[in-house]
């Protein structure tokens, strides 16, 4: 079951037992520019990240404790213990707050795609309906990581500043988008403390139409691929394989391995089965650009 859209936002359903269910999609950095470094340690961001339609799922009902419990293709290994950033998002609605959480996953872990601050942000709004409290406003999550509150608001965006600051983006053009990863974990801070240096320029102006969007982001950049490519060189394979599938554009999102490939509407499908027979052994998934 997935949740749909309703003006950018994603909205719980409701399931049997009194509970709710959220969608927790996957999200890309189109670009990521890294501009600075504050004095106690977080990086200063310019980035602009969109959402696509596959993802992980988080299912709350009601319970006279807090619990979690995973499962899904992608949940092997991934500990429910009381620093997994779920329950640490439900602690931070509500420190008293019980509930049993199920969290499937769907996305690889630590793979530059957002996932497990996808699915704090589908729990907090889960939570928020299931027991009846405000959600906060999205930049208050950033205690809980630096994709949090992108993923709170749920739309795509311009993030900025520790990834508190957002702002909307201009119209997009109607895409898919093919999401592979080479099943390599690499590790967000050494890819950080590998960067050359971390006051590199912004963003370029944002492009005022659809028609411009893709011209502009063959201009940016992903700043954290040249150190990610170090650690992990199959990332230069995987971005090479989308390349040969005649993207419209490409690239890494956030600190890898996850490489995009964005296609007009319908034609991520066919390039997704090319992929699989070509390389079985990565995960991938297509979807719309939401």
């Amino acid at each position: 079951m997935q949740d749909t859209p309703s003006n950018g936002l994603i909205v719980p359903s409701p399931v049997p037992g009194g509970g709710f269910t959220a969608f927790a999609p996957a999200k890309v950095n189109l670009a990521l520019h890294v501009t600075g470094q504050r004095d106690d340690g977080y990086h200063l961001l310019d980035s602009v990240v969109v959402f696509a339609g596959t993802g992980d799922q988080v299912t709350v009902t009601p319970s006279d404790r807090l619990d979690l419990s995973i499962d899904g293709p992608e949940g092997q290994g991934l500990a429910a213990d009381d620093d997994n950033l779920v329950l640490r998002a439900a602690r931070f609605l509500d420190p008293a707050g019980t509930a049993a959480i199920r969290l499937t996953k769907r996305l690889p872990v630590a793979s530059g795609i957002g996932g497990g601050s996808a699915d704090a942000a589908a729990t907090l709004r889960a939570l928020s309906a299931l027991w009846s409290v405000p959600l906060p406003a999205p930049g208050a999550t950033a205690a809980l990581g630096a994709d949090v509150p992108v993923c709170l608001a749920g739309r795509p965006c311009r993030m900025q500043g520790i990834g508190d600051q957002l702002s909307p983006l201009p119209a997009l053009p109607d895409l898919d988008i093919l999401l592979v990863n080479p099943r390599v974990g690499v590790p967000t801070g050494a890819i950080f403390k590998g960067l050359p240096r971390k006051d590199n320029p912004p963003l370029d102006p944002l492009p005022a139409t659809p028609s411009a969007v893709l011209p502009w982001l063959a201009a940016q950049r992903n700043d954290l691929a040249p150190p990610a490519l170090a650690q992990a060189p199959v990332i230069s394979e995987t971005l090479a394989a989308l390349a040969d599938l005649s993207p419209l554009h490409h690239g890494m999102s956030g600190s890898g391995a996850t490489c995009f490939a964005l296609f007009a509407r319908g034609a991520a499908a066919p390039a997704l089965d090319r992929l699989r027979r070509a390389r079985p052994d990565w995960w991938s998934a297509a979807a719309a650009v939401l």
